[in-house]
């Protein structure tokens, strides 16, 4: 492993294909990817190679983004190598964000995801495939907002969340850290932290292990 010049991607699965494309998109250079399955060392994901674990990431590369779905993975390689690497944004080139919007740094907004005014997203989010968040939402950090996802007007999520594919959620809520909606669930009242809800209207059905 030599090339420390480029983007490096963290993690080799599907869900970093679609990061790696987003970068693609924004002329990033690609270095390689790094993945903790040994089975995957020097083969090649596409055009690009796998050339080491995620301890590498410690021995610096000029960026990196986590190419994670799963958002406790996620923030524990973030926080291990927090000072090891500049962490990079990226936004495909067909998603809508208005000029107000706050990204946090390692987050990636996906193909046709629309982000309206005033809308404030924490550190290494994914706002996956044609999610709507309109205005005046607040994300917390490492959230995984699914492909299809429609949040509307002034809600907030905590920490950690995940809102499975096609999930909605109405104006106002609060959905706590670490809480989790399954697919297609209609979110119509606060959610506290580490639940998960489900069906239409979304009610909870068990704790997260978390």
């Amino acid at each position: 492993m030599t090339n420390k010049q480029g983007l490096i991607i963290v993690g080799a699965g599907g869900h970093a294909k679609v990061v790696l494309s987003v970068a693609l998109l924004n002329s990033e250079k690609i270095a390689g990817y790094l993945d903790d399955n040994p089975s995957l060392l020097n083969k090649f994901i596409g055009e690009y190679p796998v050339i080491g674990n995620t301890s590498a990431l410690a021995s610096g590369f000029e960026s990196a983004v986590v190419g994670l779905g799963d958002n406790l993975k996620r923030k524990t390689i973030v926080e291990r190598y927090i000072f090891a690497t500049k962490w990079k944004t990226l936004v495909h080139p067909t998603a809508y964000v208005h000029p107000s919007v706050i990204l946090g740094k390692g987050t990636v907004v996906f193909a046709g995801a629309i982000i309206q005014p005033d809308v404030v997203i924490g550190e290494h989010c994914i706002i996956n495939t044609g999610a709507t968040i309109d205005h005046d939402c607040v994300l917390g950090s490492y959230t995984h907002i699914a492909p299809g996802v429609h949040l509307a007007g002034g809600v907030k999520v905590g920490e950690g969340s995940f809102l499975g594919i096609g999930s909605v959620v109405i104006p106002e809520i609060n959905i706590g850290d670490w809480a989790q909606v399954a697919a297609g669930g209609v979110v119509i009242n606060p959610i506290p932290a580490k639940k998960i809800v489900m069906g239409v209207p979304a009610r909870e059905r068990t704790i997260c292990p978390q």
